[in-house]
């Protein structure tokens, strides 16, 4: 590993001292004791884990990392003084407060060239933090999956460019740390500290990474259509070399027949993968078959024609007008959000509830807006959804659901959660195999015939894959929202590519492509991830799609 030039460090050293002698810090910073931090004064250094100080040696520095899905990688910042007190030299008219809204700038070369650089929001880290310690230690790769901000900027570099200049081999990764204020417009200080590792990217044996080939009785025909396989077997050496993380399952179906079937990490076809979210989309097809069957009037029913409101909390008569199809567009005026920690209705705050649905109808109704003009994630809302169904549905809803679609289908390999009152759970997480999912899929890209048999109304796959909803831009990007399932276009060599889909947390999809007669499903056990869905979004547009479209 290259050492920063002694030369270098002195004249750091002596810029931070005159700077100091110039201006006087505004907060009490961390003494710098330790002869380790003195010695490496300016240098950003690489372990295995977060050692603590006084247990680090300089033997624990890493000079190079092979990157594998068991790799942890944490960097040190050894720094002259706070990030507020350096903040204040570029800015000694703020009060300390001010500067907490600006923060670090990370600056990520690989071989010489700059790939990415960001500067942190000013909420991550702890403002006592920025304001007092002088040395930052930080994980980047961690097999824990801690939820850090330093994780997720890692996984940002990645996906903007990190992951397509790794290739397989030697690779040098330096990392610039820079302090910025905020205010009144962004300002880059000087740098901080600077480090290097050498980054190996293993060599993937040629038939690891191959096709895979389909194995029998997959429930499934076959397709003799032609793909680019070398692009499948350059996807596949991206996620075996830990490029593309946590992805479990690919499955590709065109016509009608099954082209691609990938696992990885253990999984195999048997596997029931948990899908979080992509459940709901269940929840939206089960209630169109009971529609049909006459159980639910439409989905234009309200909810007082189920609930006496009036024995909840915050009972207002707007409460009693809301639908169905409010709920199933995450569009009703429940003050619930959950894309907003502080919401009320929250999905965090039912989980420890004993009653999910009474958390659901004890909300608020919020007196200033209409129904179907706001979009707001609403999880408790499905759960409603799924309690209604399993009231009026003969023999609950888990039986309706098994009679009227999954043997239909022939799915007999699954799982429900539950609620607290052991009714299947339609929040999301019904556990299926990844071919089984994809049945799912094609049968609404069948306008929901199966085998020539109308499973689900065409009617009510129409009204599903209705644009009724503008999705936020920084929830999902430019989009539209249906009956409980996703609308998106992707963009590849120029052309667009539109897809419904279900999606849940970890990077779970199941795409329906609108003009293309393509199913494809992706499960993956990212939980959590910022780059969860990122990912996804680049697997498909640079790899899975290219090689499969016409």
């Amino acid at each position: 590993m290259k050492l920063i030039r002694p030369l270098f460090v002195l004249f750091l050293l002596t810029a931070c001292n005159l700077a100091s002698a110039q201006v006087a810090d505004i907060v009490s910073a961390d003494s710098i004791r330790f002869p380790l931090h003195k010695t490496n004064m300016g240098r950003i250094v690489f372990m295995k884990d977060t050692i603590p100080m006084d247990k680090s040696t300089s033997a624990d520095f890493l000079s190079e990392i092979i990157l594998t899905p068991s790799a942890n990688l944490s960097m040190r910042a050894f720094m002259p003084n706070s990030l507020t007190n350096l903040q204040h030299q570029m800015a000694p008219q703020q009060t300390i407060e001010q500067l907490n809204q600006g923060n670090y700038q990370f600056t990520f070369y690989v071989d010489g060239k700059k790939i990415y650089q960001e500067n942190l929001h000013k909420g991550a880290g702890y403002a006592r933090n920025k304001n007092s310690r002088t040395v930052l230690t930080v994980k980047l790769l961690s097999t824990l999956r801690e939820d850090m901000w330093s994780r997720y900027m890692f996984s940002r570099f990645m996906l903007r460019g990190g992951e397509d200049v790794l290739t397989t081999g030697h690779h040098t990764l330096k990392i610039e740390l820079r302090p910025y204020v905020a205010l009144p417009a962004v300002k880059v200080g000087q740098l901080i500290a600077q480090g290097e590792i050498q980054v190996v990217v293993p060599v993937i044996d040629v038939k690891d990474k191959a096709v895979q080939v389909i194995k029998p009785n997959s429930g499934w025909a076959l397709s003799a259509e032609s793909f680019d396989k070398q692009l499948i077997a350059d996807l596949n050496e991206k996620i075996l070399q830990n490029k593309f993380k946590n992805v479990n399952g690919i499955v590709v179906v065109k016509n009608g027949r099954l082209m691609i079937e990938e696992y990885f990490n253990g999984s195999g076809r048997d596997s029931l993968h948990d899908p979080r979210s992509v459940g709901k989309t269940f929840a939206s097809a089960i209630m169109g078959i009971a529609i049909d069957d006459g159980y639910i009037k439409s989905e234009q029913q309200v909810l007082k024609d189920f609930y006496d409101l009036k024995t909840y909390q915050n009972y207002s008569p707007r409460k009693d007008s809301i639908t169905l199809k409010s709920l199933l567009t995450m569009s009703s005026i429940f003050v619930a959000n959950d894309n907003d920690d502080d919401s009320p209705g929250n999905e965090n705050n039912m989980y420890p509830m004993e009653n999910w649905v009474k958390f659901a109808l004890d909300l608020k109704t919020d007196s200033t807006r209409k129904p179907y003009t706001q979009w707001n994630y609403f999880t408790a809302g499905v759960v409603v959804l799924g309690d209604i169904l399993d009231k009026k549905v003969p023999g609950g809803l888990e039986r309706y659901a098994d009679n009227k679609l999954f043997k239909p289908l022939n799915i007999r390999n699954y799982k429900w959660q539950y609620t607290p009152q052991h009714v299947a759970n339609t929040a999301g997480g019904i556990r299926l195999r990844a071919v089984d999912f994809a049945k799912f899929g094609q049968l609404y890209k069948n306008n929901g015939q199966w085998h020539g048999r109308q499973i689900l109304p065409q009617a009510w796959v129409e009204r599903s894959f209705t644009k009724h909803m503008i999705l936020p831009e920084d929830v999902a990007g430019p989009g539209y929202y249906g009956y409980l399932l996703w609308n998106k276009t992707y963009m590849v060599k120029g052309r667009p590519y539109e897809a419904w889909y279900c999606t849940g947390n970890g990077g779970n999809k199941i795409f329906v492509f609108k003009d293309q007669p393509l199913v494809i499903v992706v499960t993956a056990s990212a939980y959590n991830e910022g780059y969860a869905h990122l990912q996804v979004d680049k697997m498909m547009q640079d790899y899975i799609l290219p090689a499969v479209v016409q």
